[in-house]
């Protein structure tokens, strides 16, 4: 059991992009100190106080790694931020381009008892297995739908949301089967009986297709997309060429191939970039476009500037699911998911009835013309 929760709370970190008290090393940049796959005790940076030089810290990269939670060392404070290297590496993050670290992008420290990184050896092993299964199995189910890959792609954060629908249709499910289900006494029944199909098998497998398609609609094509931004002192028409210090605007575009309207939530995910409208709502097979505010740096140079997108199906409130949104993205995906889930169910029961679904099979002796007018007289009371 204390296994389990470890490994969970490894998953959820890495799904939720916060490392939950653990955090492990996906490579070997930080060798001999921390080996690859190996798991440590990650400090909150709420609880973790200053950042100092010989700290390990996590941080959210922007270029190590294409971006992302790194793990590595501080060797260096400046006016401008942190410099970051891993202890195999033999040049500092800077030098591969990764502007200095700000106290913003800092999540968490690493534990150590005299200067000494406290690991759990091969723990970061069996959850990068766990999530390379997960992250293949939404993918998977992604592709069947049709639905692609988002800006971002199918990434861990996808996958975590998938999950968040799949466990709201499962509750879903279980609440109404308790309340609703067949009485306890015909637990011990067959559920075999030729001809009938059991209205709860139903109900499961419509409400695990739904809430399915439902998450990947919303999760697939989010992401985030980066811009590169070239502060220079030749600035030309490019919007992403700019004079430093100046700002320069261009459109983005939001489509929506569906055929249910969504609330687009888009919102910067760096800094030196401002969204207008932060939230609009784009209809059925329509889209929307936002304008997207670069920032050029004071200093020349290459920067890349990030915007991140989240889509909802619109069957709630755009503000309620504005609101729920600011608390966590996963909120306002259960949310939705439960809508979908209650119409689901009720539309099953308004349909058929609380009772097991029956249906007769005609002897081959029955015409086909004879059978399909009995259907049509039927529809027709």
């Amino acid at each position: 059991m204390a296994f389990a929760i470890v490994v969970a709370a490894l998953v959820l970190g890495q799904v939720l992009g916060q490392p939950m008290l653990l955090g492990y090393v996906a490579s070997g940049s930080m060798e001999p100190a921390m080996e690859t796959g190996d798991g440590f005790v990650a400090v909150p940076d709420a609880l973790a106080g200053d950042v100092s030089e010989g700290d390990v810290i996590v941080y959210e990269a922007r270029e190590v790694n294409g971006g992302g939670l790194t793990t590595h060392r501080v060797v260096e404070e400046t006016d401008d931020g942190y410099v970051t290297k891993g202890d195999a590496n033999p040049f500092t993050d800077q030098d591969g381009g990764e502007p200095p670290v700000t106290d913003g992008q800092i999540v968490a420290k690493a534990l150590q008892i005299e200067g000494t990184v406290v690991t759990i050896p091969h723990l970061g092993t069996v959850v990068m297995g766990i999530q390379s299964l997960v992250l293949g199995v939404v993918g998977a189910i992604a592709g069947a739908l049709g639905l692609g890959n988002g800006p971002g792609g199918l990434d861990a954060d996808g996958a975590g949301a998938m999950l968040v629908g799949l466990g709201v249709a499962m509750f879903g499910f279980g609440v109404v089967f308790d309340r609703a289900g067949p009485p306890r006494r015909e637990t011990t029944r067959t559920t075999t009986r030729r001809n009938v199909i059991a209205l709860w098998s139903v109900i499961a497998l419509v409400l695990l297709v739904l809430v399915t398609a439902a998450t990947a609609t919303m999760v697939v094509p989010s992401g985030t997309t980066g811009y590169d931004v070239v502060s220079t002192d030749e600035p030309t028409d490019d919007p992403q060429r700019i004079a430093p210090g100046e700002t320069s605007d261009l459109t983005r575009t939001i489509d929506n191939a569906g055929y249910v309207p969504i609330v687009a939530q888009t919102e910067p995910a760096s800094d030196g970039v401002a969204i207008d409208p932060a939230r609009q709502v784009v209809g059925a097979r329509d889209e929307g476009e936002v304008t997207v505010t670069l920032s050029a740096p004071d200093r020349t140079g290459t920067y890349v500037q990030t915007v991140r997108e989240y889509r909802y199906l619109l069957v709630l409130p755009p503000t309620l699911l504005g609101w729920l949104h600011g608390i966590h993205p996963y909120l306002a995906v259960a949310a939705v998911d439960a809508v979908v889930v209650g119409a689901a169910v009720v539309l099953i029961l308004a349909l058929f009835g609380r009772d097991d679904i029956k249906f007769r099979t005609p002897g081959s002796h029955v015409p086909v013309r004879r059978r399909v007018s009995r259907k049509l007289r039927k529809w027709r009371r």
